[in-house]
């Protein structure tokens, strides 16, 4: 369904395309087989958006700098590659991202019909939440004040297995074959 979708878009912007001087149509052929295979600004956007699962825990009580430290070790790597990663480290920081990654692997195979060895994670992100502030009693009456503070973790997958079917996309006659 997703296949039949994406033909149809190229199909739509091969054909608004096709509307110009002949001279200049074989001019955007090449262009277009390009951008397809390149997959810049001017290709249709429907892959994109049906490749992507994002997943965001937000006010998890740990600190941005231990949570990027696990981030920035897994950004970029296949989903098996980082459960096995994650499962090994010896840091507090990385359970929580673990549950994100396996619900976001849930999400995309539940919701989208993914194959879990198809998807790589391709952003991954921690910001600054909100501090939880506590009062502790101090001498004399007074208050000190205790900042604990919390971030939100973005994870984004993304399904490869449709850039490696179109890798090897062909157009003829205005027409696409794979």
């Amino acid at each position: 369904m997703i296949i039949k979708k994406i033909k149809e878009c190229i199909q739509k912007w091969i054909n608004k395309k096709r509307n110009i001087d002949p001279e200049v149509e074989e001019y955007y052929n090449d262009k277009i087989i390009q951008q397809i295979l390149n997959w810049p600004e001017g290709a249709p956007k429907i892959i994109d958006q049906n490749t992507k699962i994002s997943t965001l825990g937000k006010h998890i009580r740990m600190s941005t700098n231990k949570a990027r430290r696990i981030i920035d070790q897994i950004r970029g790597r296949s989903y098996e590659e980082t459960i096995l990663i994650l499962e090994l480290m010896p840091y507090r920081a990385a359970y929580p991202i673990l549950k994100l990654i396996y619900s976001a692997a849930a999400n995309a195979s539940h919701n989208k019909a993914f194959n879990k060895a198809d998807l790589i994670i391709s952003k991954a992100e921690v910001n600054d939440g909100t501090s939880v502030k506590k009062l502790k009693p101090q001498a004399r009456g007074r208050g000190y004040l205790i900042k604990k503070s919390t971030c939100h973790i973005t994870i984004v997958l993304r399904n490869i297995s449709l850039y490696k079917k179109y890798t090897s996309l062909t157009i003829k006659d205005g027409k696409i074959y794979l």
